[in-house]
């Protein structure tokens, strides 16, 4: 029996084989590269700076081969549906996150084919993708041109402020990723979304009503 042919009691499935390889694989750079940037930037000290620095450089440019990847892969399955912004259940969701959560109310929405993320989800994910994501490789790579080729960048490039833009962006990403971690245990068992993420079956998902 084939994954997609399991019983419906199983669950829906949600996360096909390459999402689930770029979400974790993204995840593993991501942190890498913010750990990598701490140390470059002085609050400790493991790899050492020149070694620190090539690394995360080559960490940062493998990212953006899989977020190309991804970016691909997202348009030509359409997948990019699941960013679009709703305000279906937005109210419903805020409501639970700041008081239901706390008093066992259950969950407004339920994933389903058509609609993967909540509301909340949804709006925070477009931002990584379209705001922060883009703010931190764009400044990184005017960062590296301009520690690679410094003749070919002009005399007024502003470049503290790039650096300043890069590294607000990685305190962004790093507030992302925390809370993330905190919201993938909130699902309807601490680790159902986890294990959502792990074998691409949400045992809790709905159907497409939602």
């Amino acid at each position: 029996m084939t994954d997609t042919a399991r019983p419906k009691s199983k669950g829906i499935y949600l996360f096909t084989g390459f999402e689930r390889f770029w979400h974790w694989f993204q995840a593993v750079l991501v942190i890498f590269l913010l750990m990598s940037g701490s140390e470059i930037h002085g609050f400790y000290s493991l790899l050492g700076f020149e070694r620190a620095l090539n690394m995360h450089v080559f960490a940062a440019f493998t990212l953006l081969v899989l977020w190309m990847f991804a970016i691909f892969w997202h348009f030509v399955t359409g997948q990019w549906r699941h960013y679009v912004p709703s305000t279906h259940l937005m109210w419903a969701t805020i409501l639970f996150y700041a008081f239901g959560i706390f008093f066992g109310a259950p969950h407004p929405f339920r994933p389903t084919a058509a609609r993967k993320h909540n509301p909340m989800q949804a709006m925070a994910y477009l931002g990584f993708k379209v705001a922060m994501a883009p703010a931190a490789w764009i400044s990184g790579l005017l960062l590296w041109g301009y520690g690679m080729f410094p003749d070919l960048y002009p005399g007024d490039l502003p470049i503290l402020w790039v650096n300043a833009i890069h590294i607000a962006a990685a305190f962004l990403i790093a507030a992302f990723l925390i809370a993330h971690l905190y919201l993938i245990t909130t699902g309807e068992t601490v680790t159902a979304q986890i294990k959502a993420m792990i074998t691409g079956w949400d045992e809790h998902g709905g159907d497409d009503k939602n």
